[in-house]
């Protein structure tokens, strides 16, 4: 799944390539995907792009609306398609996109990429947002406003703004004693970390996953804090400037615990080992992060009772 860096990237990238372009055409491949009916897509026509913005892990393209078709009911002001590309989405960039028609695609495309919208621009360009695997997930709205959108309205303090200091992060950590894994992937709290990076802040903060937020002292904040800061900062430096096609790789191959089961930690040289929870899974380093204590795999433990 994107997340923070990869998204940052993303709208950096489409913010140059983009702004000032026209959008000539908006299909649909995926109704599905799409989560809203009013304003139509159809809006978007002969509007220009103003430039890309992200909220989380959400992209967000904004278009002043042209004289297209639907764009009479429109209200002054941007219209907002903002997406979130979910676990198996991406966005694919071409600069001379498809002219051909777009055909709908089942929501039972199994394992492949299927194509759920492609928008074109008055230079040839345009990108193609699409999907692999069978549940699909990515979500498109067309708002004026992206607050319109729920879990935009309600995401949490972002991650690499001013407003998440120390005194900040304590707060949240002691608000309700939780595993410290699934505070830093609740958009409610933190916006814009997942699965992936929460590995690795909590591998570089010595930190294990199944710690409790509460038992976490002052230097243990410090520590945590620093480690959002820095993990997030060196992701977003490695991947800003990068095509979207290589985005993918250059997030697995920064990774140090993340998605290494079994390889040895770059940090100690102990053996990187993984441990299910839910219909997730998670890497850690038991000699950097537990003490030496091999986690237990809470999915196994239930069903063993």
């Amino acid at each position: 799944m994107p997340e923070l860096p990869e998204v940052e990237a993303l709208v950096r990238f489409l913010d140059e390539r983009a702004t000032g372009r026209v959008v000539v055409a908006v299909d649909l491949a995926s109704i599905a995907a799409l989560k809203t009916f009013s304003p139509p897509l159809s809006a978007l026509v002969g509007g220009t792009v103003t430039g890309a913005a992200r909220h989380g892990k959400w992209l967000d393209l904004s278009v002043r609306p042209g004289a297209g078709a639907g764009a009479s009911n429109v209200p002054d002001g941007d219209l907002h398609l903002v997406f979130h590309l979910a676990r198996a989405g991406w966005l694919r960039w071409s600069e001379d996109a498809p002219t051909t028609p777009v055909r709908p695609t089942s929501s039972r495309g199994g394992v492949r990429a299927v194509l759920a919208l492609r928008v074109r621009f008055d230079d040839g360009s345009g990108f193609d947002l699409t999907e692999a695997g069978t549940r699909k997930r990515l979500a498109v709205h067309l708002v004026h406003d992206p607050d319109e959108v729920p879990a935009i309205a309600t995401l949490g303090v972002e991650p690499l703004g001013a407003d998440l200091t120390r005194e900040r992060l304590a707060e949240l950590l002691g608000a309700r004693n939780q595993q410290i894994k699934g505070l830093l992937r609740d958009q409610r709290l933190i916006a814009g970390i997942g699965n992936a990076y929460s590995d690795e802040i909590l591998h570089a903060a010595r930190t294990s996953p199944f710690r409790l937020t509460r038992s976490l002292d002052a230097d243990d904040v410090a520590h945590l804090h620093d480690a959002i800061r820095d993990v997030l900062t060196e992701a977003v430096a490695t991947s800003s400037g990068r095509p979207a096609a290589e985005l993918k790789d250059a997030k697995r191959r920064g990774m140090r615990v993340h998605g290494r089961t079994g390889e040895a930690c770059p940090v100690c040289g102990d053996v990187v080992r993984e441990v299910s929870f839910a219909d997730r899974s998670l890497q850690y380093c038991a000699t950097c992060q537990t003490g030496g204590q091999v986690l237990a795999d809470r999915r196994m433990s239930k069903l063993l009772k």
